[in-house]
């Protein structure tokens, strides 16, 4: 965590000035009424009392000054330094793989990303800021105890090795406790994430009982796990207490002892047992920064998980991008890819798709056709073989090249939740108002757009629900026009559209299409029909490639597919 705080050394060495200074003016008060009952009072030199009221007034006031510029100073560190970890966690998801975020709730992420960061500012809110006054303080108290009496300070530090031994232990097991509430709160998170997604469902299907029983189970799960961290707390806490309780005990008994004796004057021991109470404050306050830093540190692994993680596909070493843009020629050589190592997917895949092409993948379901379309961005790595685009290997080009080079128009296309000019934009971030109208109109989504409330600045609302299927479609389109790659990837999703609508996707497929390799997954056949050639998928090989009516007369899968389709 200290590698965070090098960027603000001055901060940092300015809360440990400020936290200086506050120790040393709390620890006037005590030496002046020492004065106030040896001098003034018993010694009835009560010229004295003026100077040791303003004396004391002003330690009070340069305490509290100190103390407030200690903590402004902290702030400011503790939020910059939590601005770095969600921008820096951020970035690091950004680079991860695709199978990371396939493999986890988005809700749990989220949390790892919001609510654990901000759990590790306690590290440099009340673990920082908490340390260093508390050991300062230590430091300065044992200090003077030492040189007022030997035996007195000696006595004053028996309750300590059993506090030590006590933290160990309560820092053993709450640690275990924190990781528990981390990880129910990020499921947590996740169910509601889910739950809220799918309130349609929820709706309609009159799941409501149901999902509330299910988020309460999973919330009376963390409160459990929560108290269990709160009961070790509280026969912890006042334990030490009592400990450090004893020790001023034992103090007392010697020192009244010692006063008694004329070995020490009544303000000295006044003085002592002021001394000692502050003693014991900043160890009680070191036991209450250890049990926030477990949970700190609990969620600082969840998120150093992230942190750390080795995204599964990235650029190799030396990856250079070509000089100029690619034309598209892509082609499969003896591909084959598997999720888990038991259940192959993709098997000897051999495909070339010449530059300009356009190319149809049908296939029964769970042929692999979709698998074979993340390949070509690098979503995942083949497991074998290669993949090439104008005879580069994919894995030879930079990820950032190599996928600026494509245009992804998904089955269920995804717009975020914005305006839909920012949504179109998103093809390209610098094109001007006319680019943009033109890759809408392209894409037959001009017409829709005009008619909404506010136009292009319409917000469509998280992933573009105030939108009806086939607008999002052609949106989606838009944004793929406005990127102008060379290379386009289509997974084809006409089947929940009305027949104008599919007409009009079809034309904006055409438009985008246009002078660019074209790869398409098609569900319905009678969309594929004027493609240059049909590929057919079937339990992860090609079985079939030719044109439409070749297929046809081959009476192979295809043809079995189209009949069963149009029941021919």
């Amino acid at each position: 965590m200290l590698q965070y705080l090098r960027p603000y050394r001055l901060m940092v060495l300015g809360t440990f000035l400020f936290a200086g200074l506050t120790t040393a003016f709390e620890l006037v008060p005590a030496w002046l009424v020492k004065i106030l009952i040896d001098e003034v009072i018993q010694g009835d030199q009560v010229q004295l009392l003026g100077w040791v009221f303003a004396g004391l007034v002003s330690a009070y006031v340069l305490r509290n000054l100190s103390s407030s510029l200690r903590i402004r100073l902290n702030n400011t560190l503790e939020q910059q330094v939590v601005h770095d970890l969600h921008v820096q966690v951020f970035g690091a998801l950004q680079r991860l793989s695709i199978s990371f975020f396939e493999n986890r709730p988005t809700g749990e992420i989220m949390s790892r990303v919001l609510n654990d960061t901000e759990h590790m500012q306690r590290i440099f809110v009340d673990g920082l800021e908490g340390v260093i006054t508390a050991g300062l303080t230590l430091i300065g108290i044992m200090g003077v105890l030492f040189w007022l009496n030997w035996k007195l300070a000696l006595l004053a530090l028996v309750p300590i090795p059993l506090l030590i031994l006590g933290a160990m232990g309560f820092t053993k097991r709450v640690h275990g406790y924190y990781r528990d509430i981390r990880k129910g709160s990020a499921e947590l998170n996740a169910l509601l994430q889910d739950a809220l997604a799918g309130i349609r469902e929820t709706m309609g299907f009159n799941r409501q009982a149901y999902e509330q029983d299910r988020f309460g189970r999973k919330s009376d799960r963390c409160r459990q796990d929560t108290l269990k961290a709160m009961y070790l707390w509280s026969f912890y806490s006042p334990g030490m207490t009592l400990l450090g309780s004893l020790g001023g005990a034992l103090v007392l008994w010697f020192g009244v002892g010692e006063a008694l004796a004329k070995h020490l004057s009544v303000g000295e021991l006044v003085m002592f047992v002021s001394y000692l109470a502050l003693f014991y404050v900043p160890i009680n306050q070191i036991h209450s920064v250890n049990h926030m830093l477990q949970h700190a540190l609990a969620a600082s692994e969840r998120v150093f998980d992230i942190l750390d993680a080795v995204p599964e596909v990235h650029d190799r070493p030396g990856a250079t991008a070509p000089v100029h843009r690619l034309s598209g020629a892509v082609a499969f050589h003896d591909v084959g890819f598997h999720y888990r190592m038991d259940v192959p997917i993709l098997k000897h895949i051999s495909l070339s798709v010449r530059a300009g092409e356009r190319v149809a993948l049908v296939g029964p379901s769970g042929a692999g056709k979709s698998t074979t379309l993340k390949l070509i961005p690098r979503f995942y790595d083949v497991t074998t073989g290669a993949i090439t685009i104008d005879g580069y290997d994919l894995r030879e080009l930079p990820l950032s090249f190599l996928r600026s080079q494509i245009g992804l128009v998904q089955q269920e296309p995804f717009l975020f939740n914005g305006t839909v000019r920012e949504n179109i934009l998103y093809g390209n971030l610098s094109a001007g108002q006319e680019a943009m109208e033109a890759a809408a109109r392209a894409a037959r989504a001009h017409e829709f757009i005009a008619a909404l409330p506010d136009g292009y600045d319409t917000w469509i609302g998280e992933r573009g629900v105030k939108l009806s299927v086939g607008q999002r479609q052609r949106i989606s389109i838009a944004r793929v026009l406005l990127k102008d790659p060379p290379i386009v990837l289509f997974d084809e999703a006409t089947s929940n559209i009305d027949t104008e609508t599919e007409v009009k996707i079809r034309e904006a497929l055409n438009e985008l299409t246009k002078g660019r390799t074209t790869i398409i997954i098609a569900h319905r056949l009678s969309t594929i029909q004027d493609v240059d050639r049909i590929v057919v998928v079937a339990q992860g090989r090609v079985v079939e490639d030719g044109t439409h009516d070749v297929l046809l007369d081959k009476g192979g899968v295809y043809a079995g597919l189209y009949e069963a389709q149009f029941q021919v």
